[in-house]
């Protein structure tokens, strides 16, 4: 589970002479991956970089959508074909993960979602709500039950055409969490990944007892204030219409879809989830932003470990929401 006891904390032990810090950053994946690594020298810190990159590339190829020949894509284009196809274990991890957390959303998380988030990508670039026929055509192709997984073959298969698998809402915590292992196994446990509004720590800088992060977003509602969380072994995920949405008729849509309903989100907030990895909190931002604070918070209490804060503009008011582990992690 996340360690939540940091304030105070003693330093941990590491596995490598502490070093010095050294930070990296390369856009991949649509985004700026950043890293922030302890290591005994340049040399050392440079080639645990380099490896984690590389890691990250291998991993759009796999999971990403919007590459044609990734892995992922060549899976969506047997939907409908009854074919159950072998899979790597890395997508096999992330679609398991993914399916468990629809279970347990009751469907607010579900990554068959992907007819619908093409629909509103269009609508984004264009500026034009989705056409409702086209709409409830898609949605006829969402529903997480439809996507079919077999544990011994380790195999796949989209019962329906038209499925489209889209990993948006988890596929980022996963990287973030191989990237951390590709540094464990160099023995470098002090490092922070970042990717975008994400990010996954492991032990904390030297004579630290926790990485202090400052939440991101603030300057988007109206008196809220900025906080800040300490975090170590664990994840950060933001969610949220802060980094993606469209503004048609007045009315503002995020890039997160209820799967239920196949629309854009309309509500103005900012959603928080510290989990022990980051493909769970990342998931679990969608779920919540989908579900609503209330809703959302108790499916985060009963996620072991896990924590979240909901911010969000109600009639021009400003309104926070926590859950009972929040405090574990908040500055004081």
């Amino acid at each position: 589970m996340c360690m939540g006891w940091l304030a105070g904390c003693a330093t941990d032990s590491n596995a490598v002479p502490v070093g010095s810090r050294y930070e990296f950053a390369r856009p991949q994946m649509g985004m700026e991956f950043r890293l922030v690594i302890y290591a005994p020298t340049r040399r050392d810190a440079e080639d645990a970089a380099a490896a984690v990159f590389e890691r990250v590339e291998q991993l759009n190829n796999v999971l990403s959508d919007y590459e044609e020949e990734s892995e992922l894509s060549r899976l969506n284009r047997t939907a409908g074909t009854g074919r159950w196809v072998p899979v790597s274990r890395e997508l096999w991890e992330v679609l398991e993960h993914g399916q468990k957390m629809a279970a347990l959303s009751g469907g607010a998380f579900d990554v068959t979602v992907g007819p619908v988030v093409q629909l509103w990508r269009r609508a984004r670039r264009q500026r034009e709500l989705p056409d409702p026929d086209r709409l409830q055509r898609a949605l006829a192709a969402v529903n997480w039950r439809l996507l079919e997984l077999d544990p011994e073959g380790r195999r796949v298969r989209l019962r329906r055409s038209g499925m489209r698998l889209d990993l948006g809402g988890v596929a980022k915590g996963y990287v973030m969490d191989e990237a951390l292992a590709v540094l464990r196994r160099r023995g470098l446990t002090r490092a922070m990944v970042q990717a975008g509004g994400d990010l996954a720590v492991g032990d904390p800088p030297p004579g630290r007892s926790a990485w202090r992060v400052r939440l991101m977003g603030w300057e988007t509602l109206p008196e809220a204030e900025p906080s800040h969380v300490l975090l170590k072994r664990c994840a950060l995920a933001t969610s949220g219409d802060l980094f993606q949405f469209v503004e048609i008729n007045g009315v503002r849509y995020s890039h997160i879809v209820d799967p239920r309903t196949g629309v854009g989100l309309t509500n103005h907030a900012l959603v928080f989830v510290i989990a022990s990895r980051g493909m769970t909190a990342d998931a679990l931002s969608t779920a919540v932003s989908v579900l609503g604070p209330e809703a959302g918070l108790r499916l985060v209490d009963s996620t072991a470990g896990a924590a979240a804060r909901v911010v969000m503009n109600v009639s021009g008011e400003t309104r926070t929401w926590e859950t009972r582990r929040w405090s574990r992690y908040r500055e004081l």
